[in-house]
């Protein structure tokens, strides 16, 4: 058998806050052992694992690998509001008058990542 990834790992200054804005984004839990001040702190979401780790340095250019974010009950717009409410920003917005497109958003350390259409949303421009 070949290897599977375990997780997704995130440097951070801060791993319990951002680890804690991540569990939110993706309505996930964080670890029952993860405490503020912690050196690690683990989201578990439906799908992935996303490991947050102490790394001093801040976040300087943009990041080669991110995470795109497809809503399930709500539609692409909506889940932009619901993250800017949680602390994202937006960093550009790449959404056509056809109602195609993404966001790409920070979260608040500053990481990169895309809200995409939701499946209905892109049912719904295909016919």
């Amino acid at each position: 058998m070949s290897s599977l990834i375990r997780h997704v790992t995130i440097d951070s200054t801060d791993p319990y806050a951002l680890a804690g804005f991540w569990a939110r984004a993706l309505d996930a839990s964080l670890a029952d052992d993860d405490l503020p001040g912690d050196p690690e702190a683990v989201v578990t979401a439906a799908g992935t694992t996303l490991l947050f780790v102490t790394v001093a340095d801040r976040k300087l250019a943009k990041n080669r690998v991110h995470l795109d974010l497809q809503p399930q009950d709500r539609s692409r717009d909506e889940e932009v509001e619901r993250l800017l409410s949680l602390g994202a920003t937006v960093q550009g917005d790449h959404r056509r008058p056809d109602g195609t497109g993404w966001v790409t958003m920070h979260d608040p350390e500053g990481n990169e990542f895309c809200v995409e259409r939701s499946a209905a949303e892109r049912a719904r421009t295909r016919s």
